[in-house]
């Protein structure tokens, strides 16, 4: 028995030469589309390139030589989208987009689109975009960046090229500059059209657009009228995005490429000549079921899946080519057989290229990072007091973490000509805790952006500006605020290197304000100590300093490490330690710092961990609000109990340089380890696992975390967080051999 896919394929050139076609859609010509026969033929080739293309990967996939099948069967009209945005216009695509990547190759001599998307399809490390990795659609030198099959995740880093774009026009980025009417292309299905993710960045895009803020994007909303087995409700689309504020809304038929070509072009010259957010509803057809391993006659019936084939655009493309004379019956025939024996001749060959062989080799994108001290970048002596010169006097005198981050925010903007720091309340009013303070008076409101408030938007923005050659500086008001938008981290930001080789970067440093002990700011929504997320995340850099002077250093050495290594990383800041002035008692000023200028200060690298006393007895390992009290408790154990002891400041929480922390501890006999996290997922239990396995039976060690629990309101909070006096009580258990 056939499966679906052999059916379609040999009903194709049953129905051509027989006539029987479906009817045409609509009484336009090509001249009124403005498309000659050659360019005609051309987009059918690639509609026919594509077709075959996901026959393909089905009979590869069936020989175990093909592994992860979504095709573009049905929507092979998006061949139109690859003909009319340039290829200086960046796509961000929706998987079914075979058909858009092929035409697009078109526009660069020299492109081998089958063989590259054949060689993804059968992992090869010969891939040119992902290296063997995932399949993927996308490509370097047609500024396509790869995205996998996350649901909608790319709309809001669409956004935030779009935005970047309008943002070249004031501030030059630190790369080659794209045409400046250049417009960024975005489609997706429109099940993913009701992702919250979709939602927030197209609500964005319009929210800019409505202040007449420039948003060169065209949103391209393939309806096919299901979701795996959910049917979208009929009109539901239009509905939703006709009426949208700020949102200009076309509708053209994918299944026909001259009403294709009519709305794709107007939707191309509206973004171009308006610099505002364009979305363009397709009309599709979803043929061949939902993915490869998709039975779709258990969900749909027989009869409305002959309906769907029925309505195939590449026999709507076959009429208006018979229709229009360009081609006869034997003509498109011999067409269709001509590509099919050619992509199962170059699939032949691709099947045979290397596979990936070690961990090494798939890791490569995001192999540690190199420990270096980047050179600092110059400012003009008189253009920095010119920007911090009213503050010149309190510069010089000891401040608060909060402060001294403000400061060093100031220097890196004027070190780093294409750095924006953006997040909700940076402008005017300084953010939550006054850590942005002055930087939109002394910058200006494109390099301190003022978002909604929306972190998906915000994290968005910022890999959008990264793709277009800024450095993104985005905050996060509170570490609890992240869980609505980790996955623009996780799937979009921090996998990017990896899905594309290393071809493709966006370098951000992201500023989140968080952890606990906030005194009378409690739930779990703002006084949040869960760090677990962003631990589980390959290749992200987390840091996390205790004190104003390390915030300083380490805020440089992120920036640095972002610009010139291209990495993501996260700079978590305690939010109750940003006023914080005194460590031991009320005026001692011992947990203030006078402003380090760049060039001024010993420099902290990547991994580089403090240490507090040099003390055998007793080490302790902390970080963040965990090494405040746990130099408040070494105070005591040494001048009240005699014990001679180290404390020793994680700073970064990833990398760990395991080698010199288990050396530094190595003296020392007993290891206590102080966690303000939560005791399952945190970090101590790294910390644990590593003196296991590389000092085993060396040291006596224990731990102090939180209680597994949400922090609640008021005092109430000390009751599932550690304290000083728990702090006290551990380590003189374990220098008293006590069970704990």
């Amino acid at each position: 028995m056939k499966s679906r896919a052999e059916l379609l394929a040999s009903q194709f050139p049953e129905a051509v030469l027989s006539g029987t076609l479906p009817a045409p859609l609509t009484r336009l010509t090509p001249s009124e589309v403005g498309v000659t026969p050659a360019e005609l033929v051309d987009l059918f080739e690639s509609q026919l390139m594509s077709r075959h293309l996901d026959y393909q990967s089905r009979r590869l996939r069936a020989r175990n030589e093909s592994f992860y099948t979504i095709g573009s069967a049905g929507h092979e009209g998006n061949a139109v989208l690859g003909k009319l945005f340039r290829i200086t216009d960046m796509a961000f695509l929706h998987y079914r987009s075979g058909a858009l990547l092929i035409q697009r190759s078109k526009q660069r001599p020299g492109e081998t689109p089958l063989y590259d998307m054949l060689l993804s399809f059968a992992a090869s490390r010969e891939d040119p975009i992902s290296g063997g990795r995932h399949k993927v659609l996308g490509s370097k030198t047609l500024l396509v960046p790869p995205q996998t099959s996350t649901i909608a995740s790319h709309l809001p880093k669409a956004m935030g090229a779009a935005h970047a774009l309008g943002l070249a026009r004031v501030l030059e980025p630190d790369a080659v500059a794209l045409p400046p009417d250049s417009v960024i292309l975005c489609n997706f299905g429109d099940a993913s059209a009701n992702h919250s993710t979709a939602q927030g960045a197209i609500n964005t895009a319009g929210w800019a657009a409505y202040q007449n803020s420039p948003m060169p994007i065209v949103f391209v909303c393939e309806d096919n009228g299901i979701g795996i087995s959910t049917q979208t409700p009929k009109g539901w689309i239009h509905a939703s995005f006709s009426q949208r504020a700020g949102l200009h809304y076309l509708y053209c038929d994918g299944t026909d490429l001259l009403d294709t070509l009519r709305g794709v072009r107007a939707a191309v010259a509206y973004a171009r000549r308006y610099s505002k957010p364009v979305f363009l509803h397709m009309r599709v057809v979803r043929l061949l079921g939902h993915a490869g391993s998709d039975t779709e006659v258990s969900y749909r019936t027989l009869q409305q899946v002959e309906a769907d084939e029925r309505q195939d655009p590449l026999l709507r493309s076959a009429r208006l080519l018979l229709e229009q004379g360009i081609l006869t019956a034997d003509e498109i025939c011999a067409l269709n057989e001509q590509i099919a024996q050619r992509v199962s001749r170059i699939a032949e060959l691709a099947i045979l290229r290397p596979k990936l062989q070690s961990a090494a080799e798939v890791m490569a994108p995001i192999a540690a990072v190199r420990q270096t001290f980047p050179a600092i970048p110059p400012v003009d002596p008189s253009r920095r007091e010119a920007m911090l010169g009213v503050d010149k006097r309190q510069r010089h005198k000891p401040q608060n973490m909060a402060r001294l981050i403000n400061l060093a925010l100031a220097d890196i903007l004027l070190q780093y000509r294409h750095c924006v720091v953006c997040g909700e309340d940076v402008g005017k009013k300084g953010g939550v805790y006054s850590v942005t303070t002055g930087l939109v008076e002394a910058f200006g409101p494109h390099r301190v952006i003022n978002t909604l408030l929306d972190e998906q938007s915000i994290l968005g923005l910022a890999i959008g500006l990264g793709h277009i050659g800024y450095l993104p500086i985005p905050e996060i008001q509170f570490l609890a605020y992240v869980h609505n938008a980790e996955d623009q981290i996780r799937g979009e930001a921090a996998t990017l290197s990896f899905f594309s080789n290393g071809q493709f970067n966006n370098p951000m440093v992201i500023r989140i304000a968080g952890l606990a002990y906030q005194k009378g700011f409690g739930g779990h929504f703002h006084n949040d100590n869960s760090l677990a997320l962003f631990r589980d995340i390959p290749g992200l850099v987390i840091a996390c300093p205790s004190n104003g002077a390390d915030a300083v250093q380490m805020l440089r050495s992120c920036v640095a490490l972002a610009h010139q290594q291209r990495r993501v990383v996260v700079f978590i800041e305690p939010i109750a330690l940003y006023m914080t002035r005194d460590l031991h008692q009320p005026g001692d000023a011992l947990w203030t710092a006078e402003y380090e200028a760049p060039g001024e200060g010993m420099p902290i690298a990547v991994g580089e961990f403090g240490c507090h006393g040099n003390g055998t007895e007793l080490c302790i390992v902390s970080y963040g609000n965990g090494y405040y009290l746990s130099r408040q408790a070494a105070h005591d154990l040494k001048q009240g109990h005699g014990i001679d002891l180290r404390v020793i400041d994680l700073r970064w929480l990833a990398p760990l340089d395991e080698m010199a922390l288990v050396e530094a501890i190595a003296p020392c006999e007993r290891v206590l380890v102080v966690d303000e996290c939560r005791r399952t997922g945190s970090i101590s239990e790294a910390i644990v696992t590593m003196l296991a396995e590389r000092a085993p039976g060396r040291h006596r060690v224990a731990r102090v975390t939180a209680e597994d629990s949400f922090i609640p309101l008021a005092e109430a909070a000390n009751l599932v967080l550690p304290d000083k006096r728990q702090i006290i009580e551990a380590a003189r258990a374990l220098i008293n051999g006590e069970v704990l």
